[in-house]
């Protein structure tokens, strides 16, 4: 699944919306697009319900499959994210 321009800012346009402050691409889609099923994110800055929202936000609007996993606290797992991953935001 290749994520173009368009999509990376209608991802990033309603994390924002939703108070996110850092965002990383992860995972399949970034490593191999054309194998991946649905689109790996990390996100800070959204915490408790509000990141399930989000989540929630970005398949209706996109129709894209997605994980959302989130940055805070940080872990081993996330600061692998941030050495590894593309950010979005």
């Amino acid at each position: 699944m290749r994520i173009d321009e368009n999509t990376i800012k209608t991802i990033t346009s309603i994390a924002k919306e939703y108070g996110a402050t850092q965002m990383f691409l992860f995972g399949g889609a970034l490593e191999s697009p054309a194998d991946a099923r649905d689109i790996d994110l990390a996100c800070g800055g959204v915490t408790g319900w509000k990141l399930f929202e989000l989540a929630a936000q970005l398949e209706d609007t996109l129709h894209i499959n997605f994980d959302l996993v989130s940055m805070d606290p940080s872990s081993r797992f996330t600061r692998h994210i941030e050495s590894k991953g593309k950010r979005l935001i």
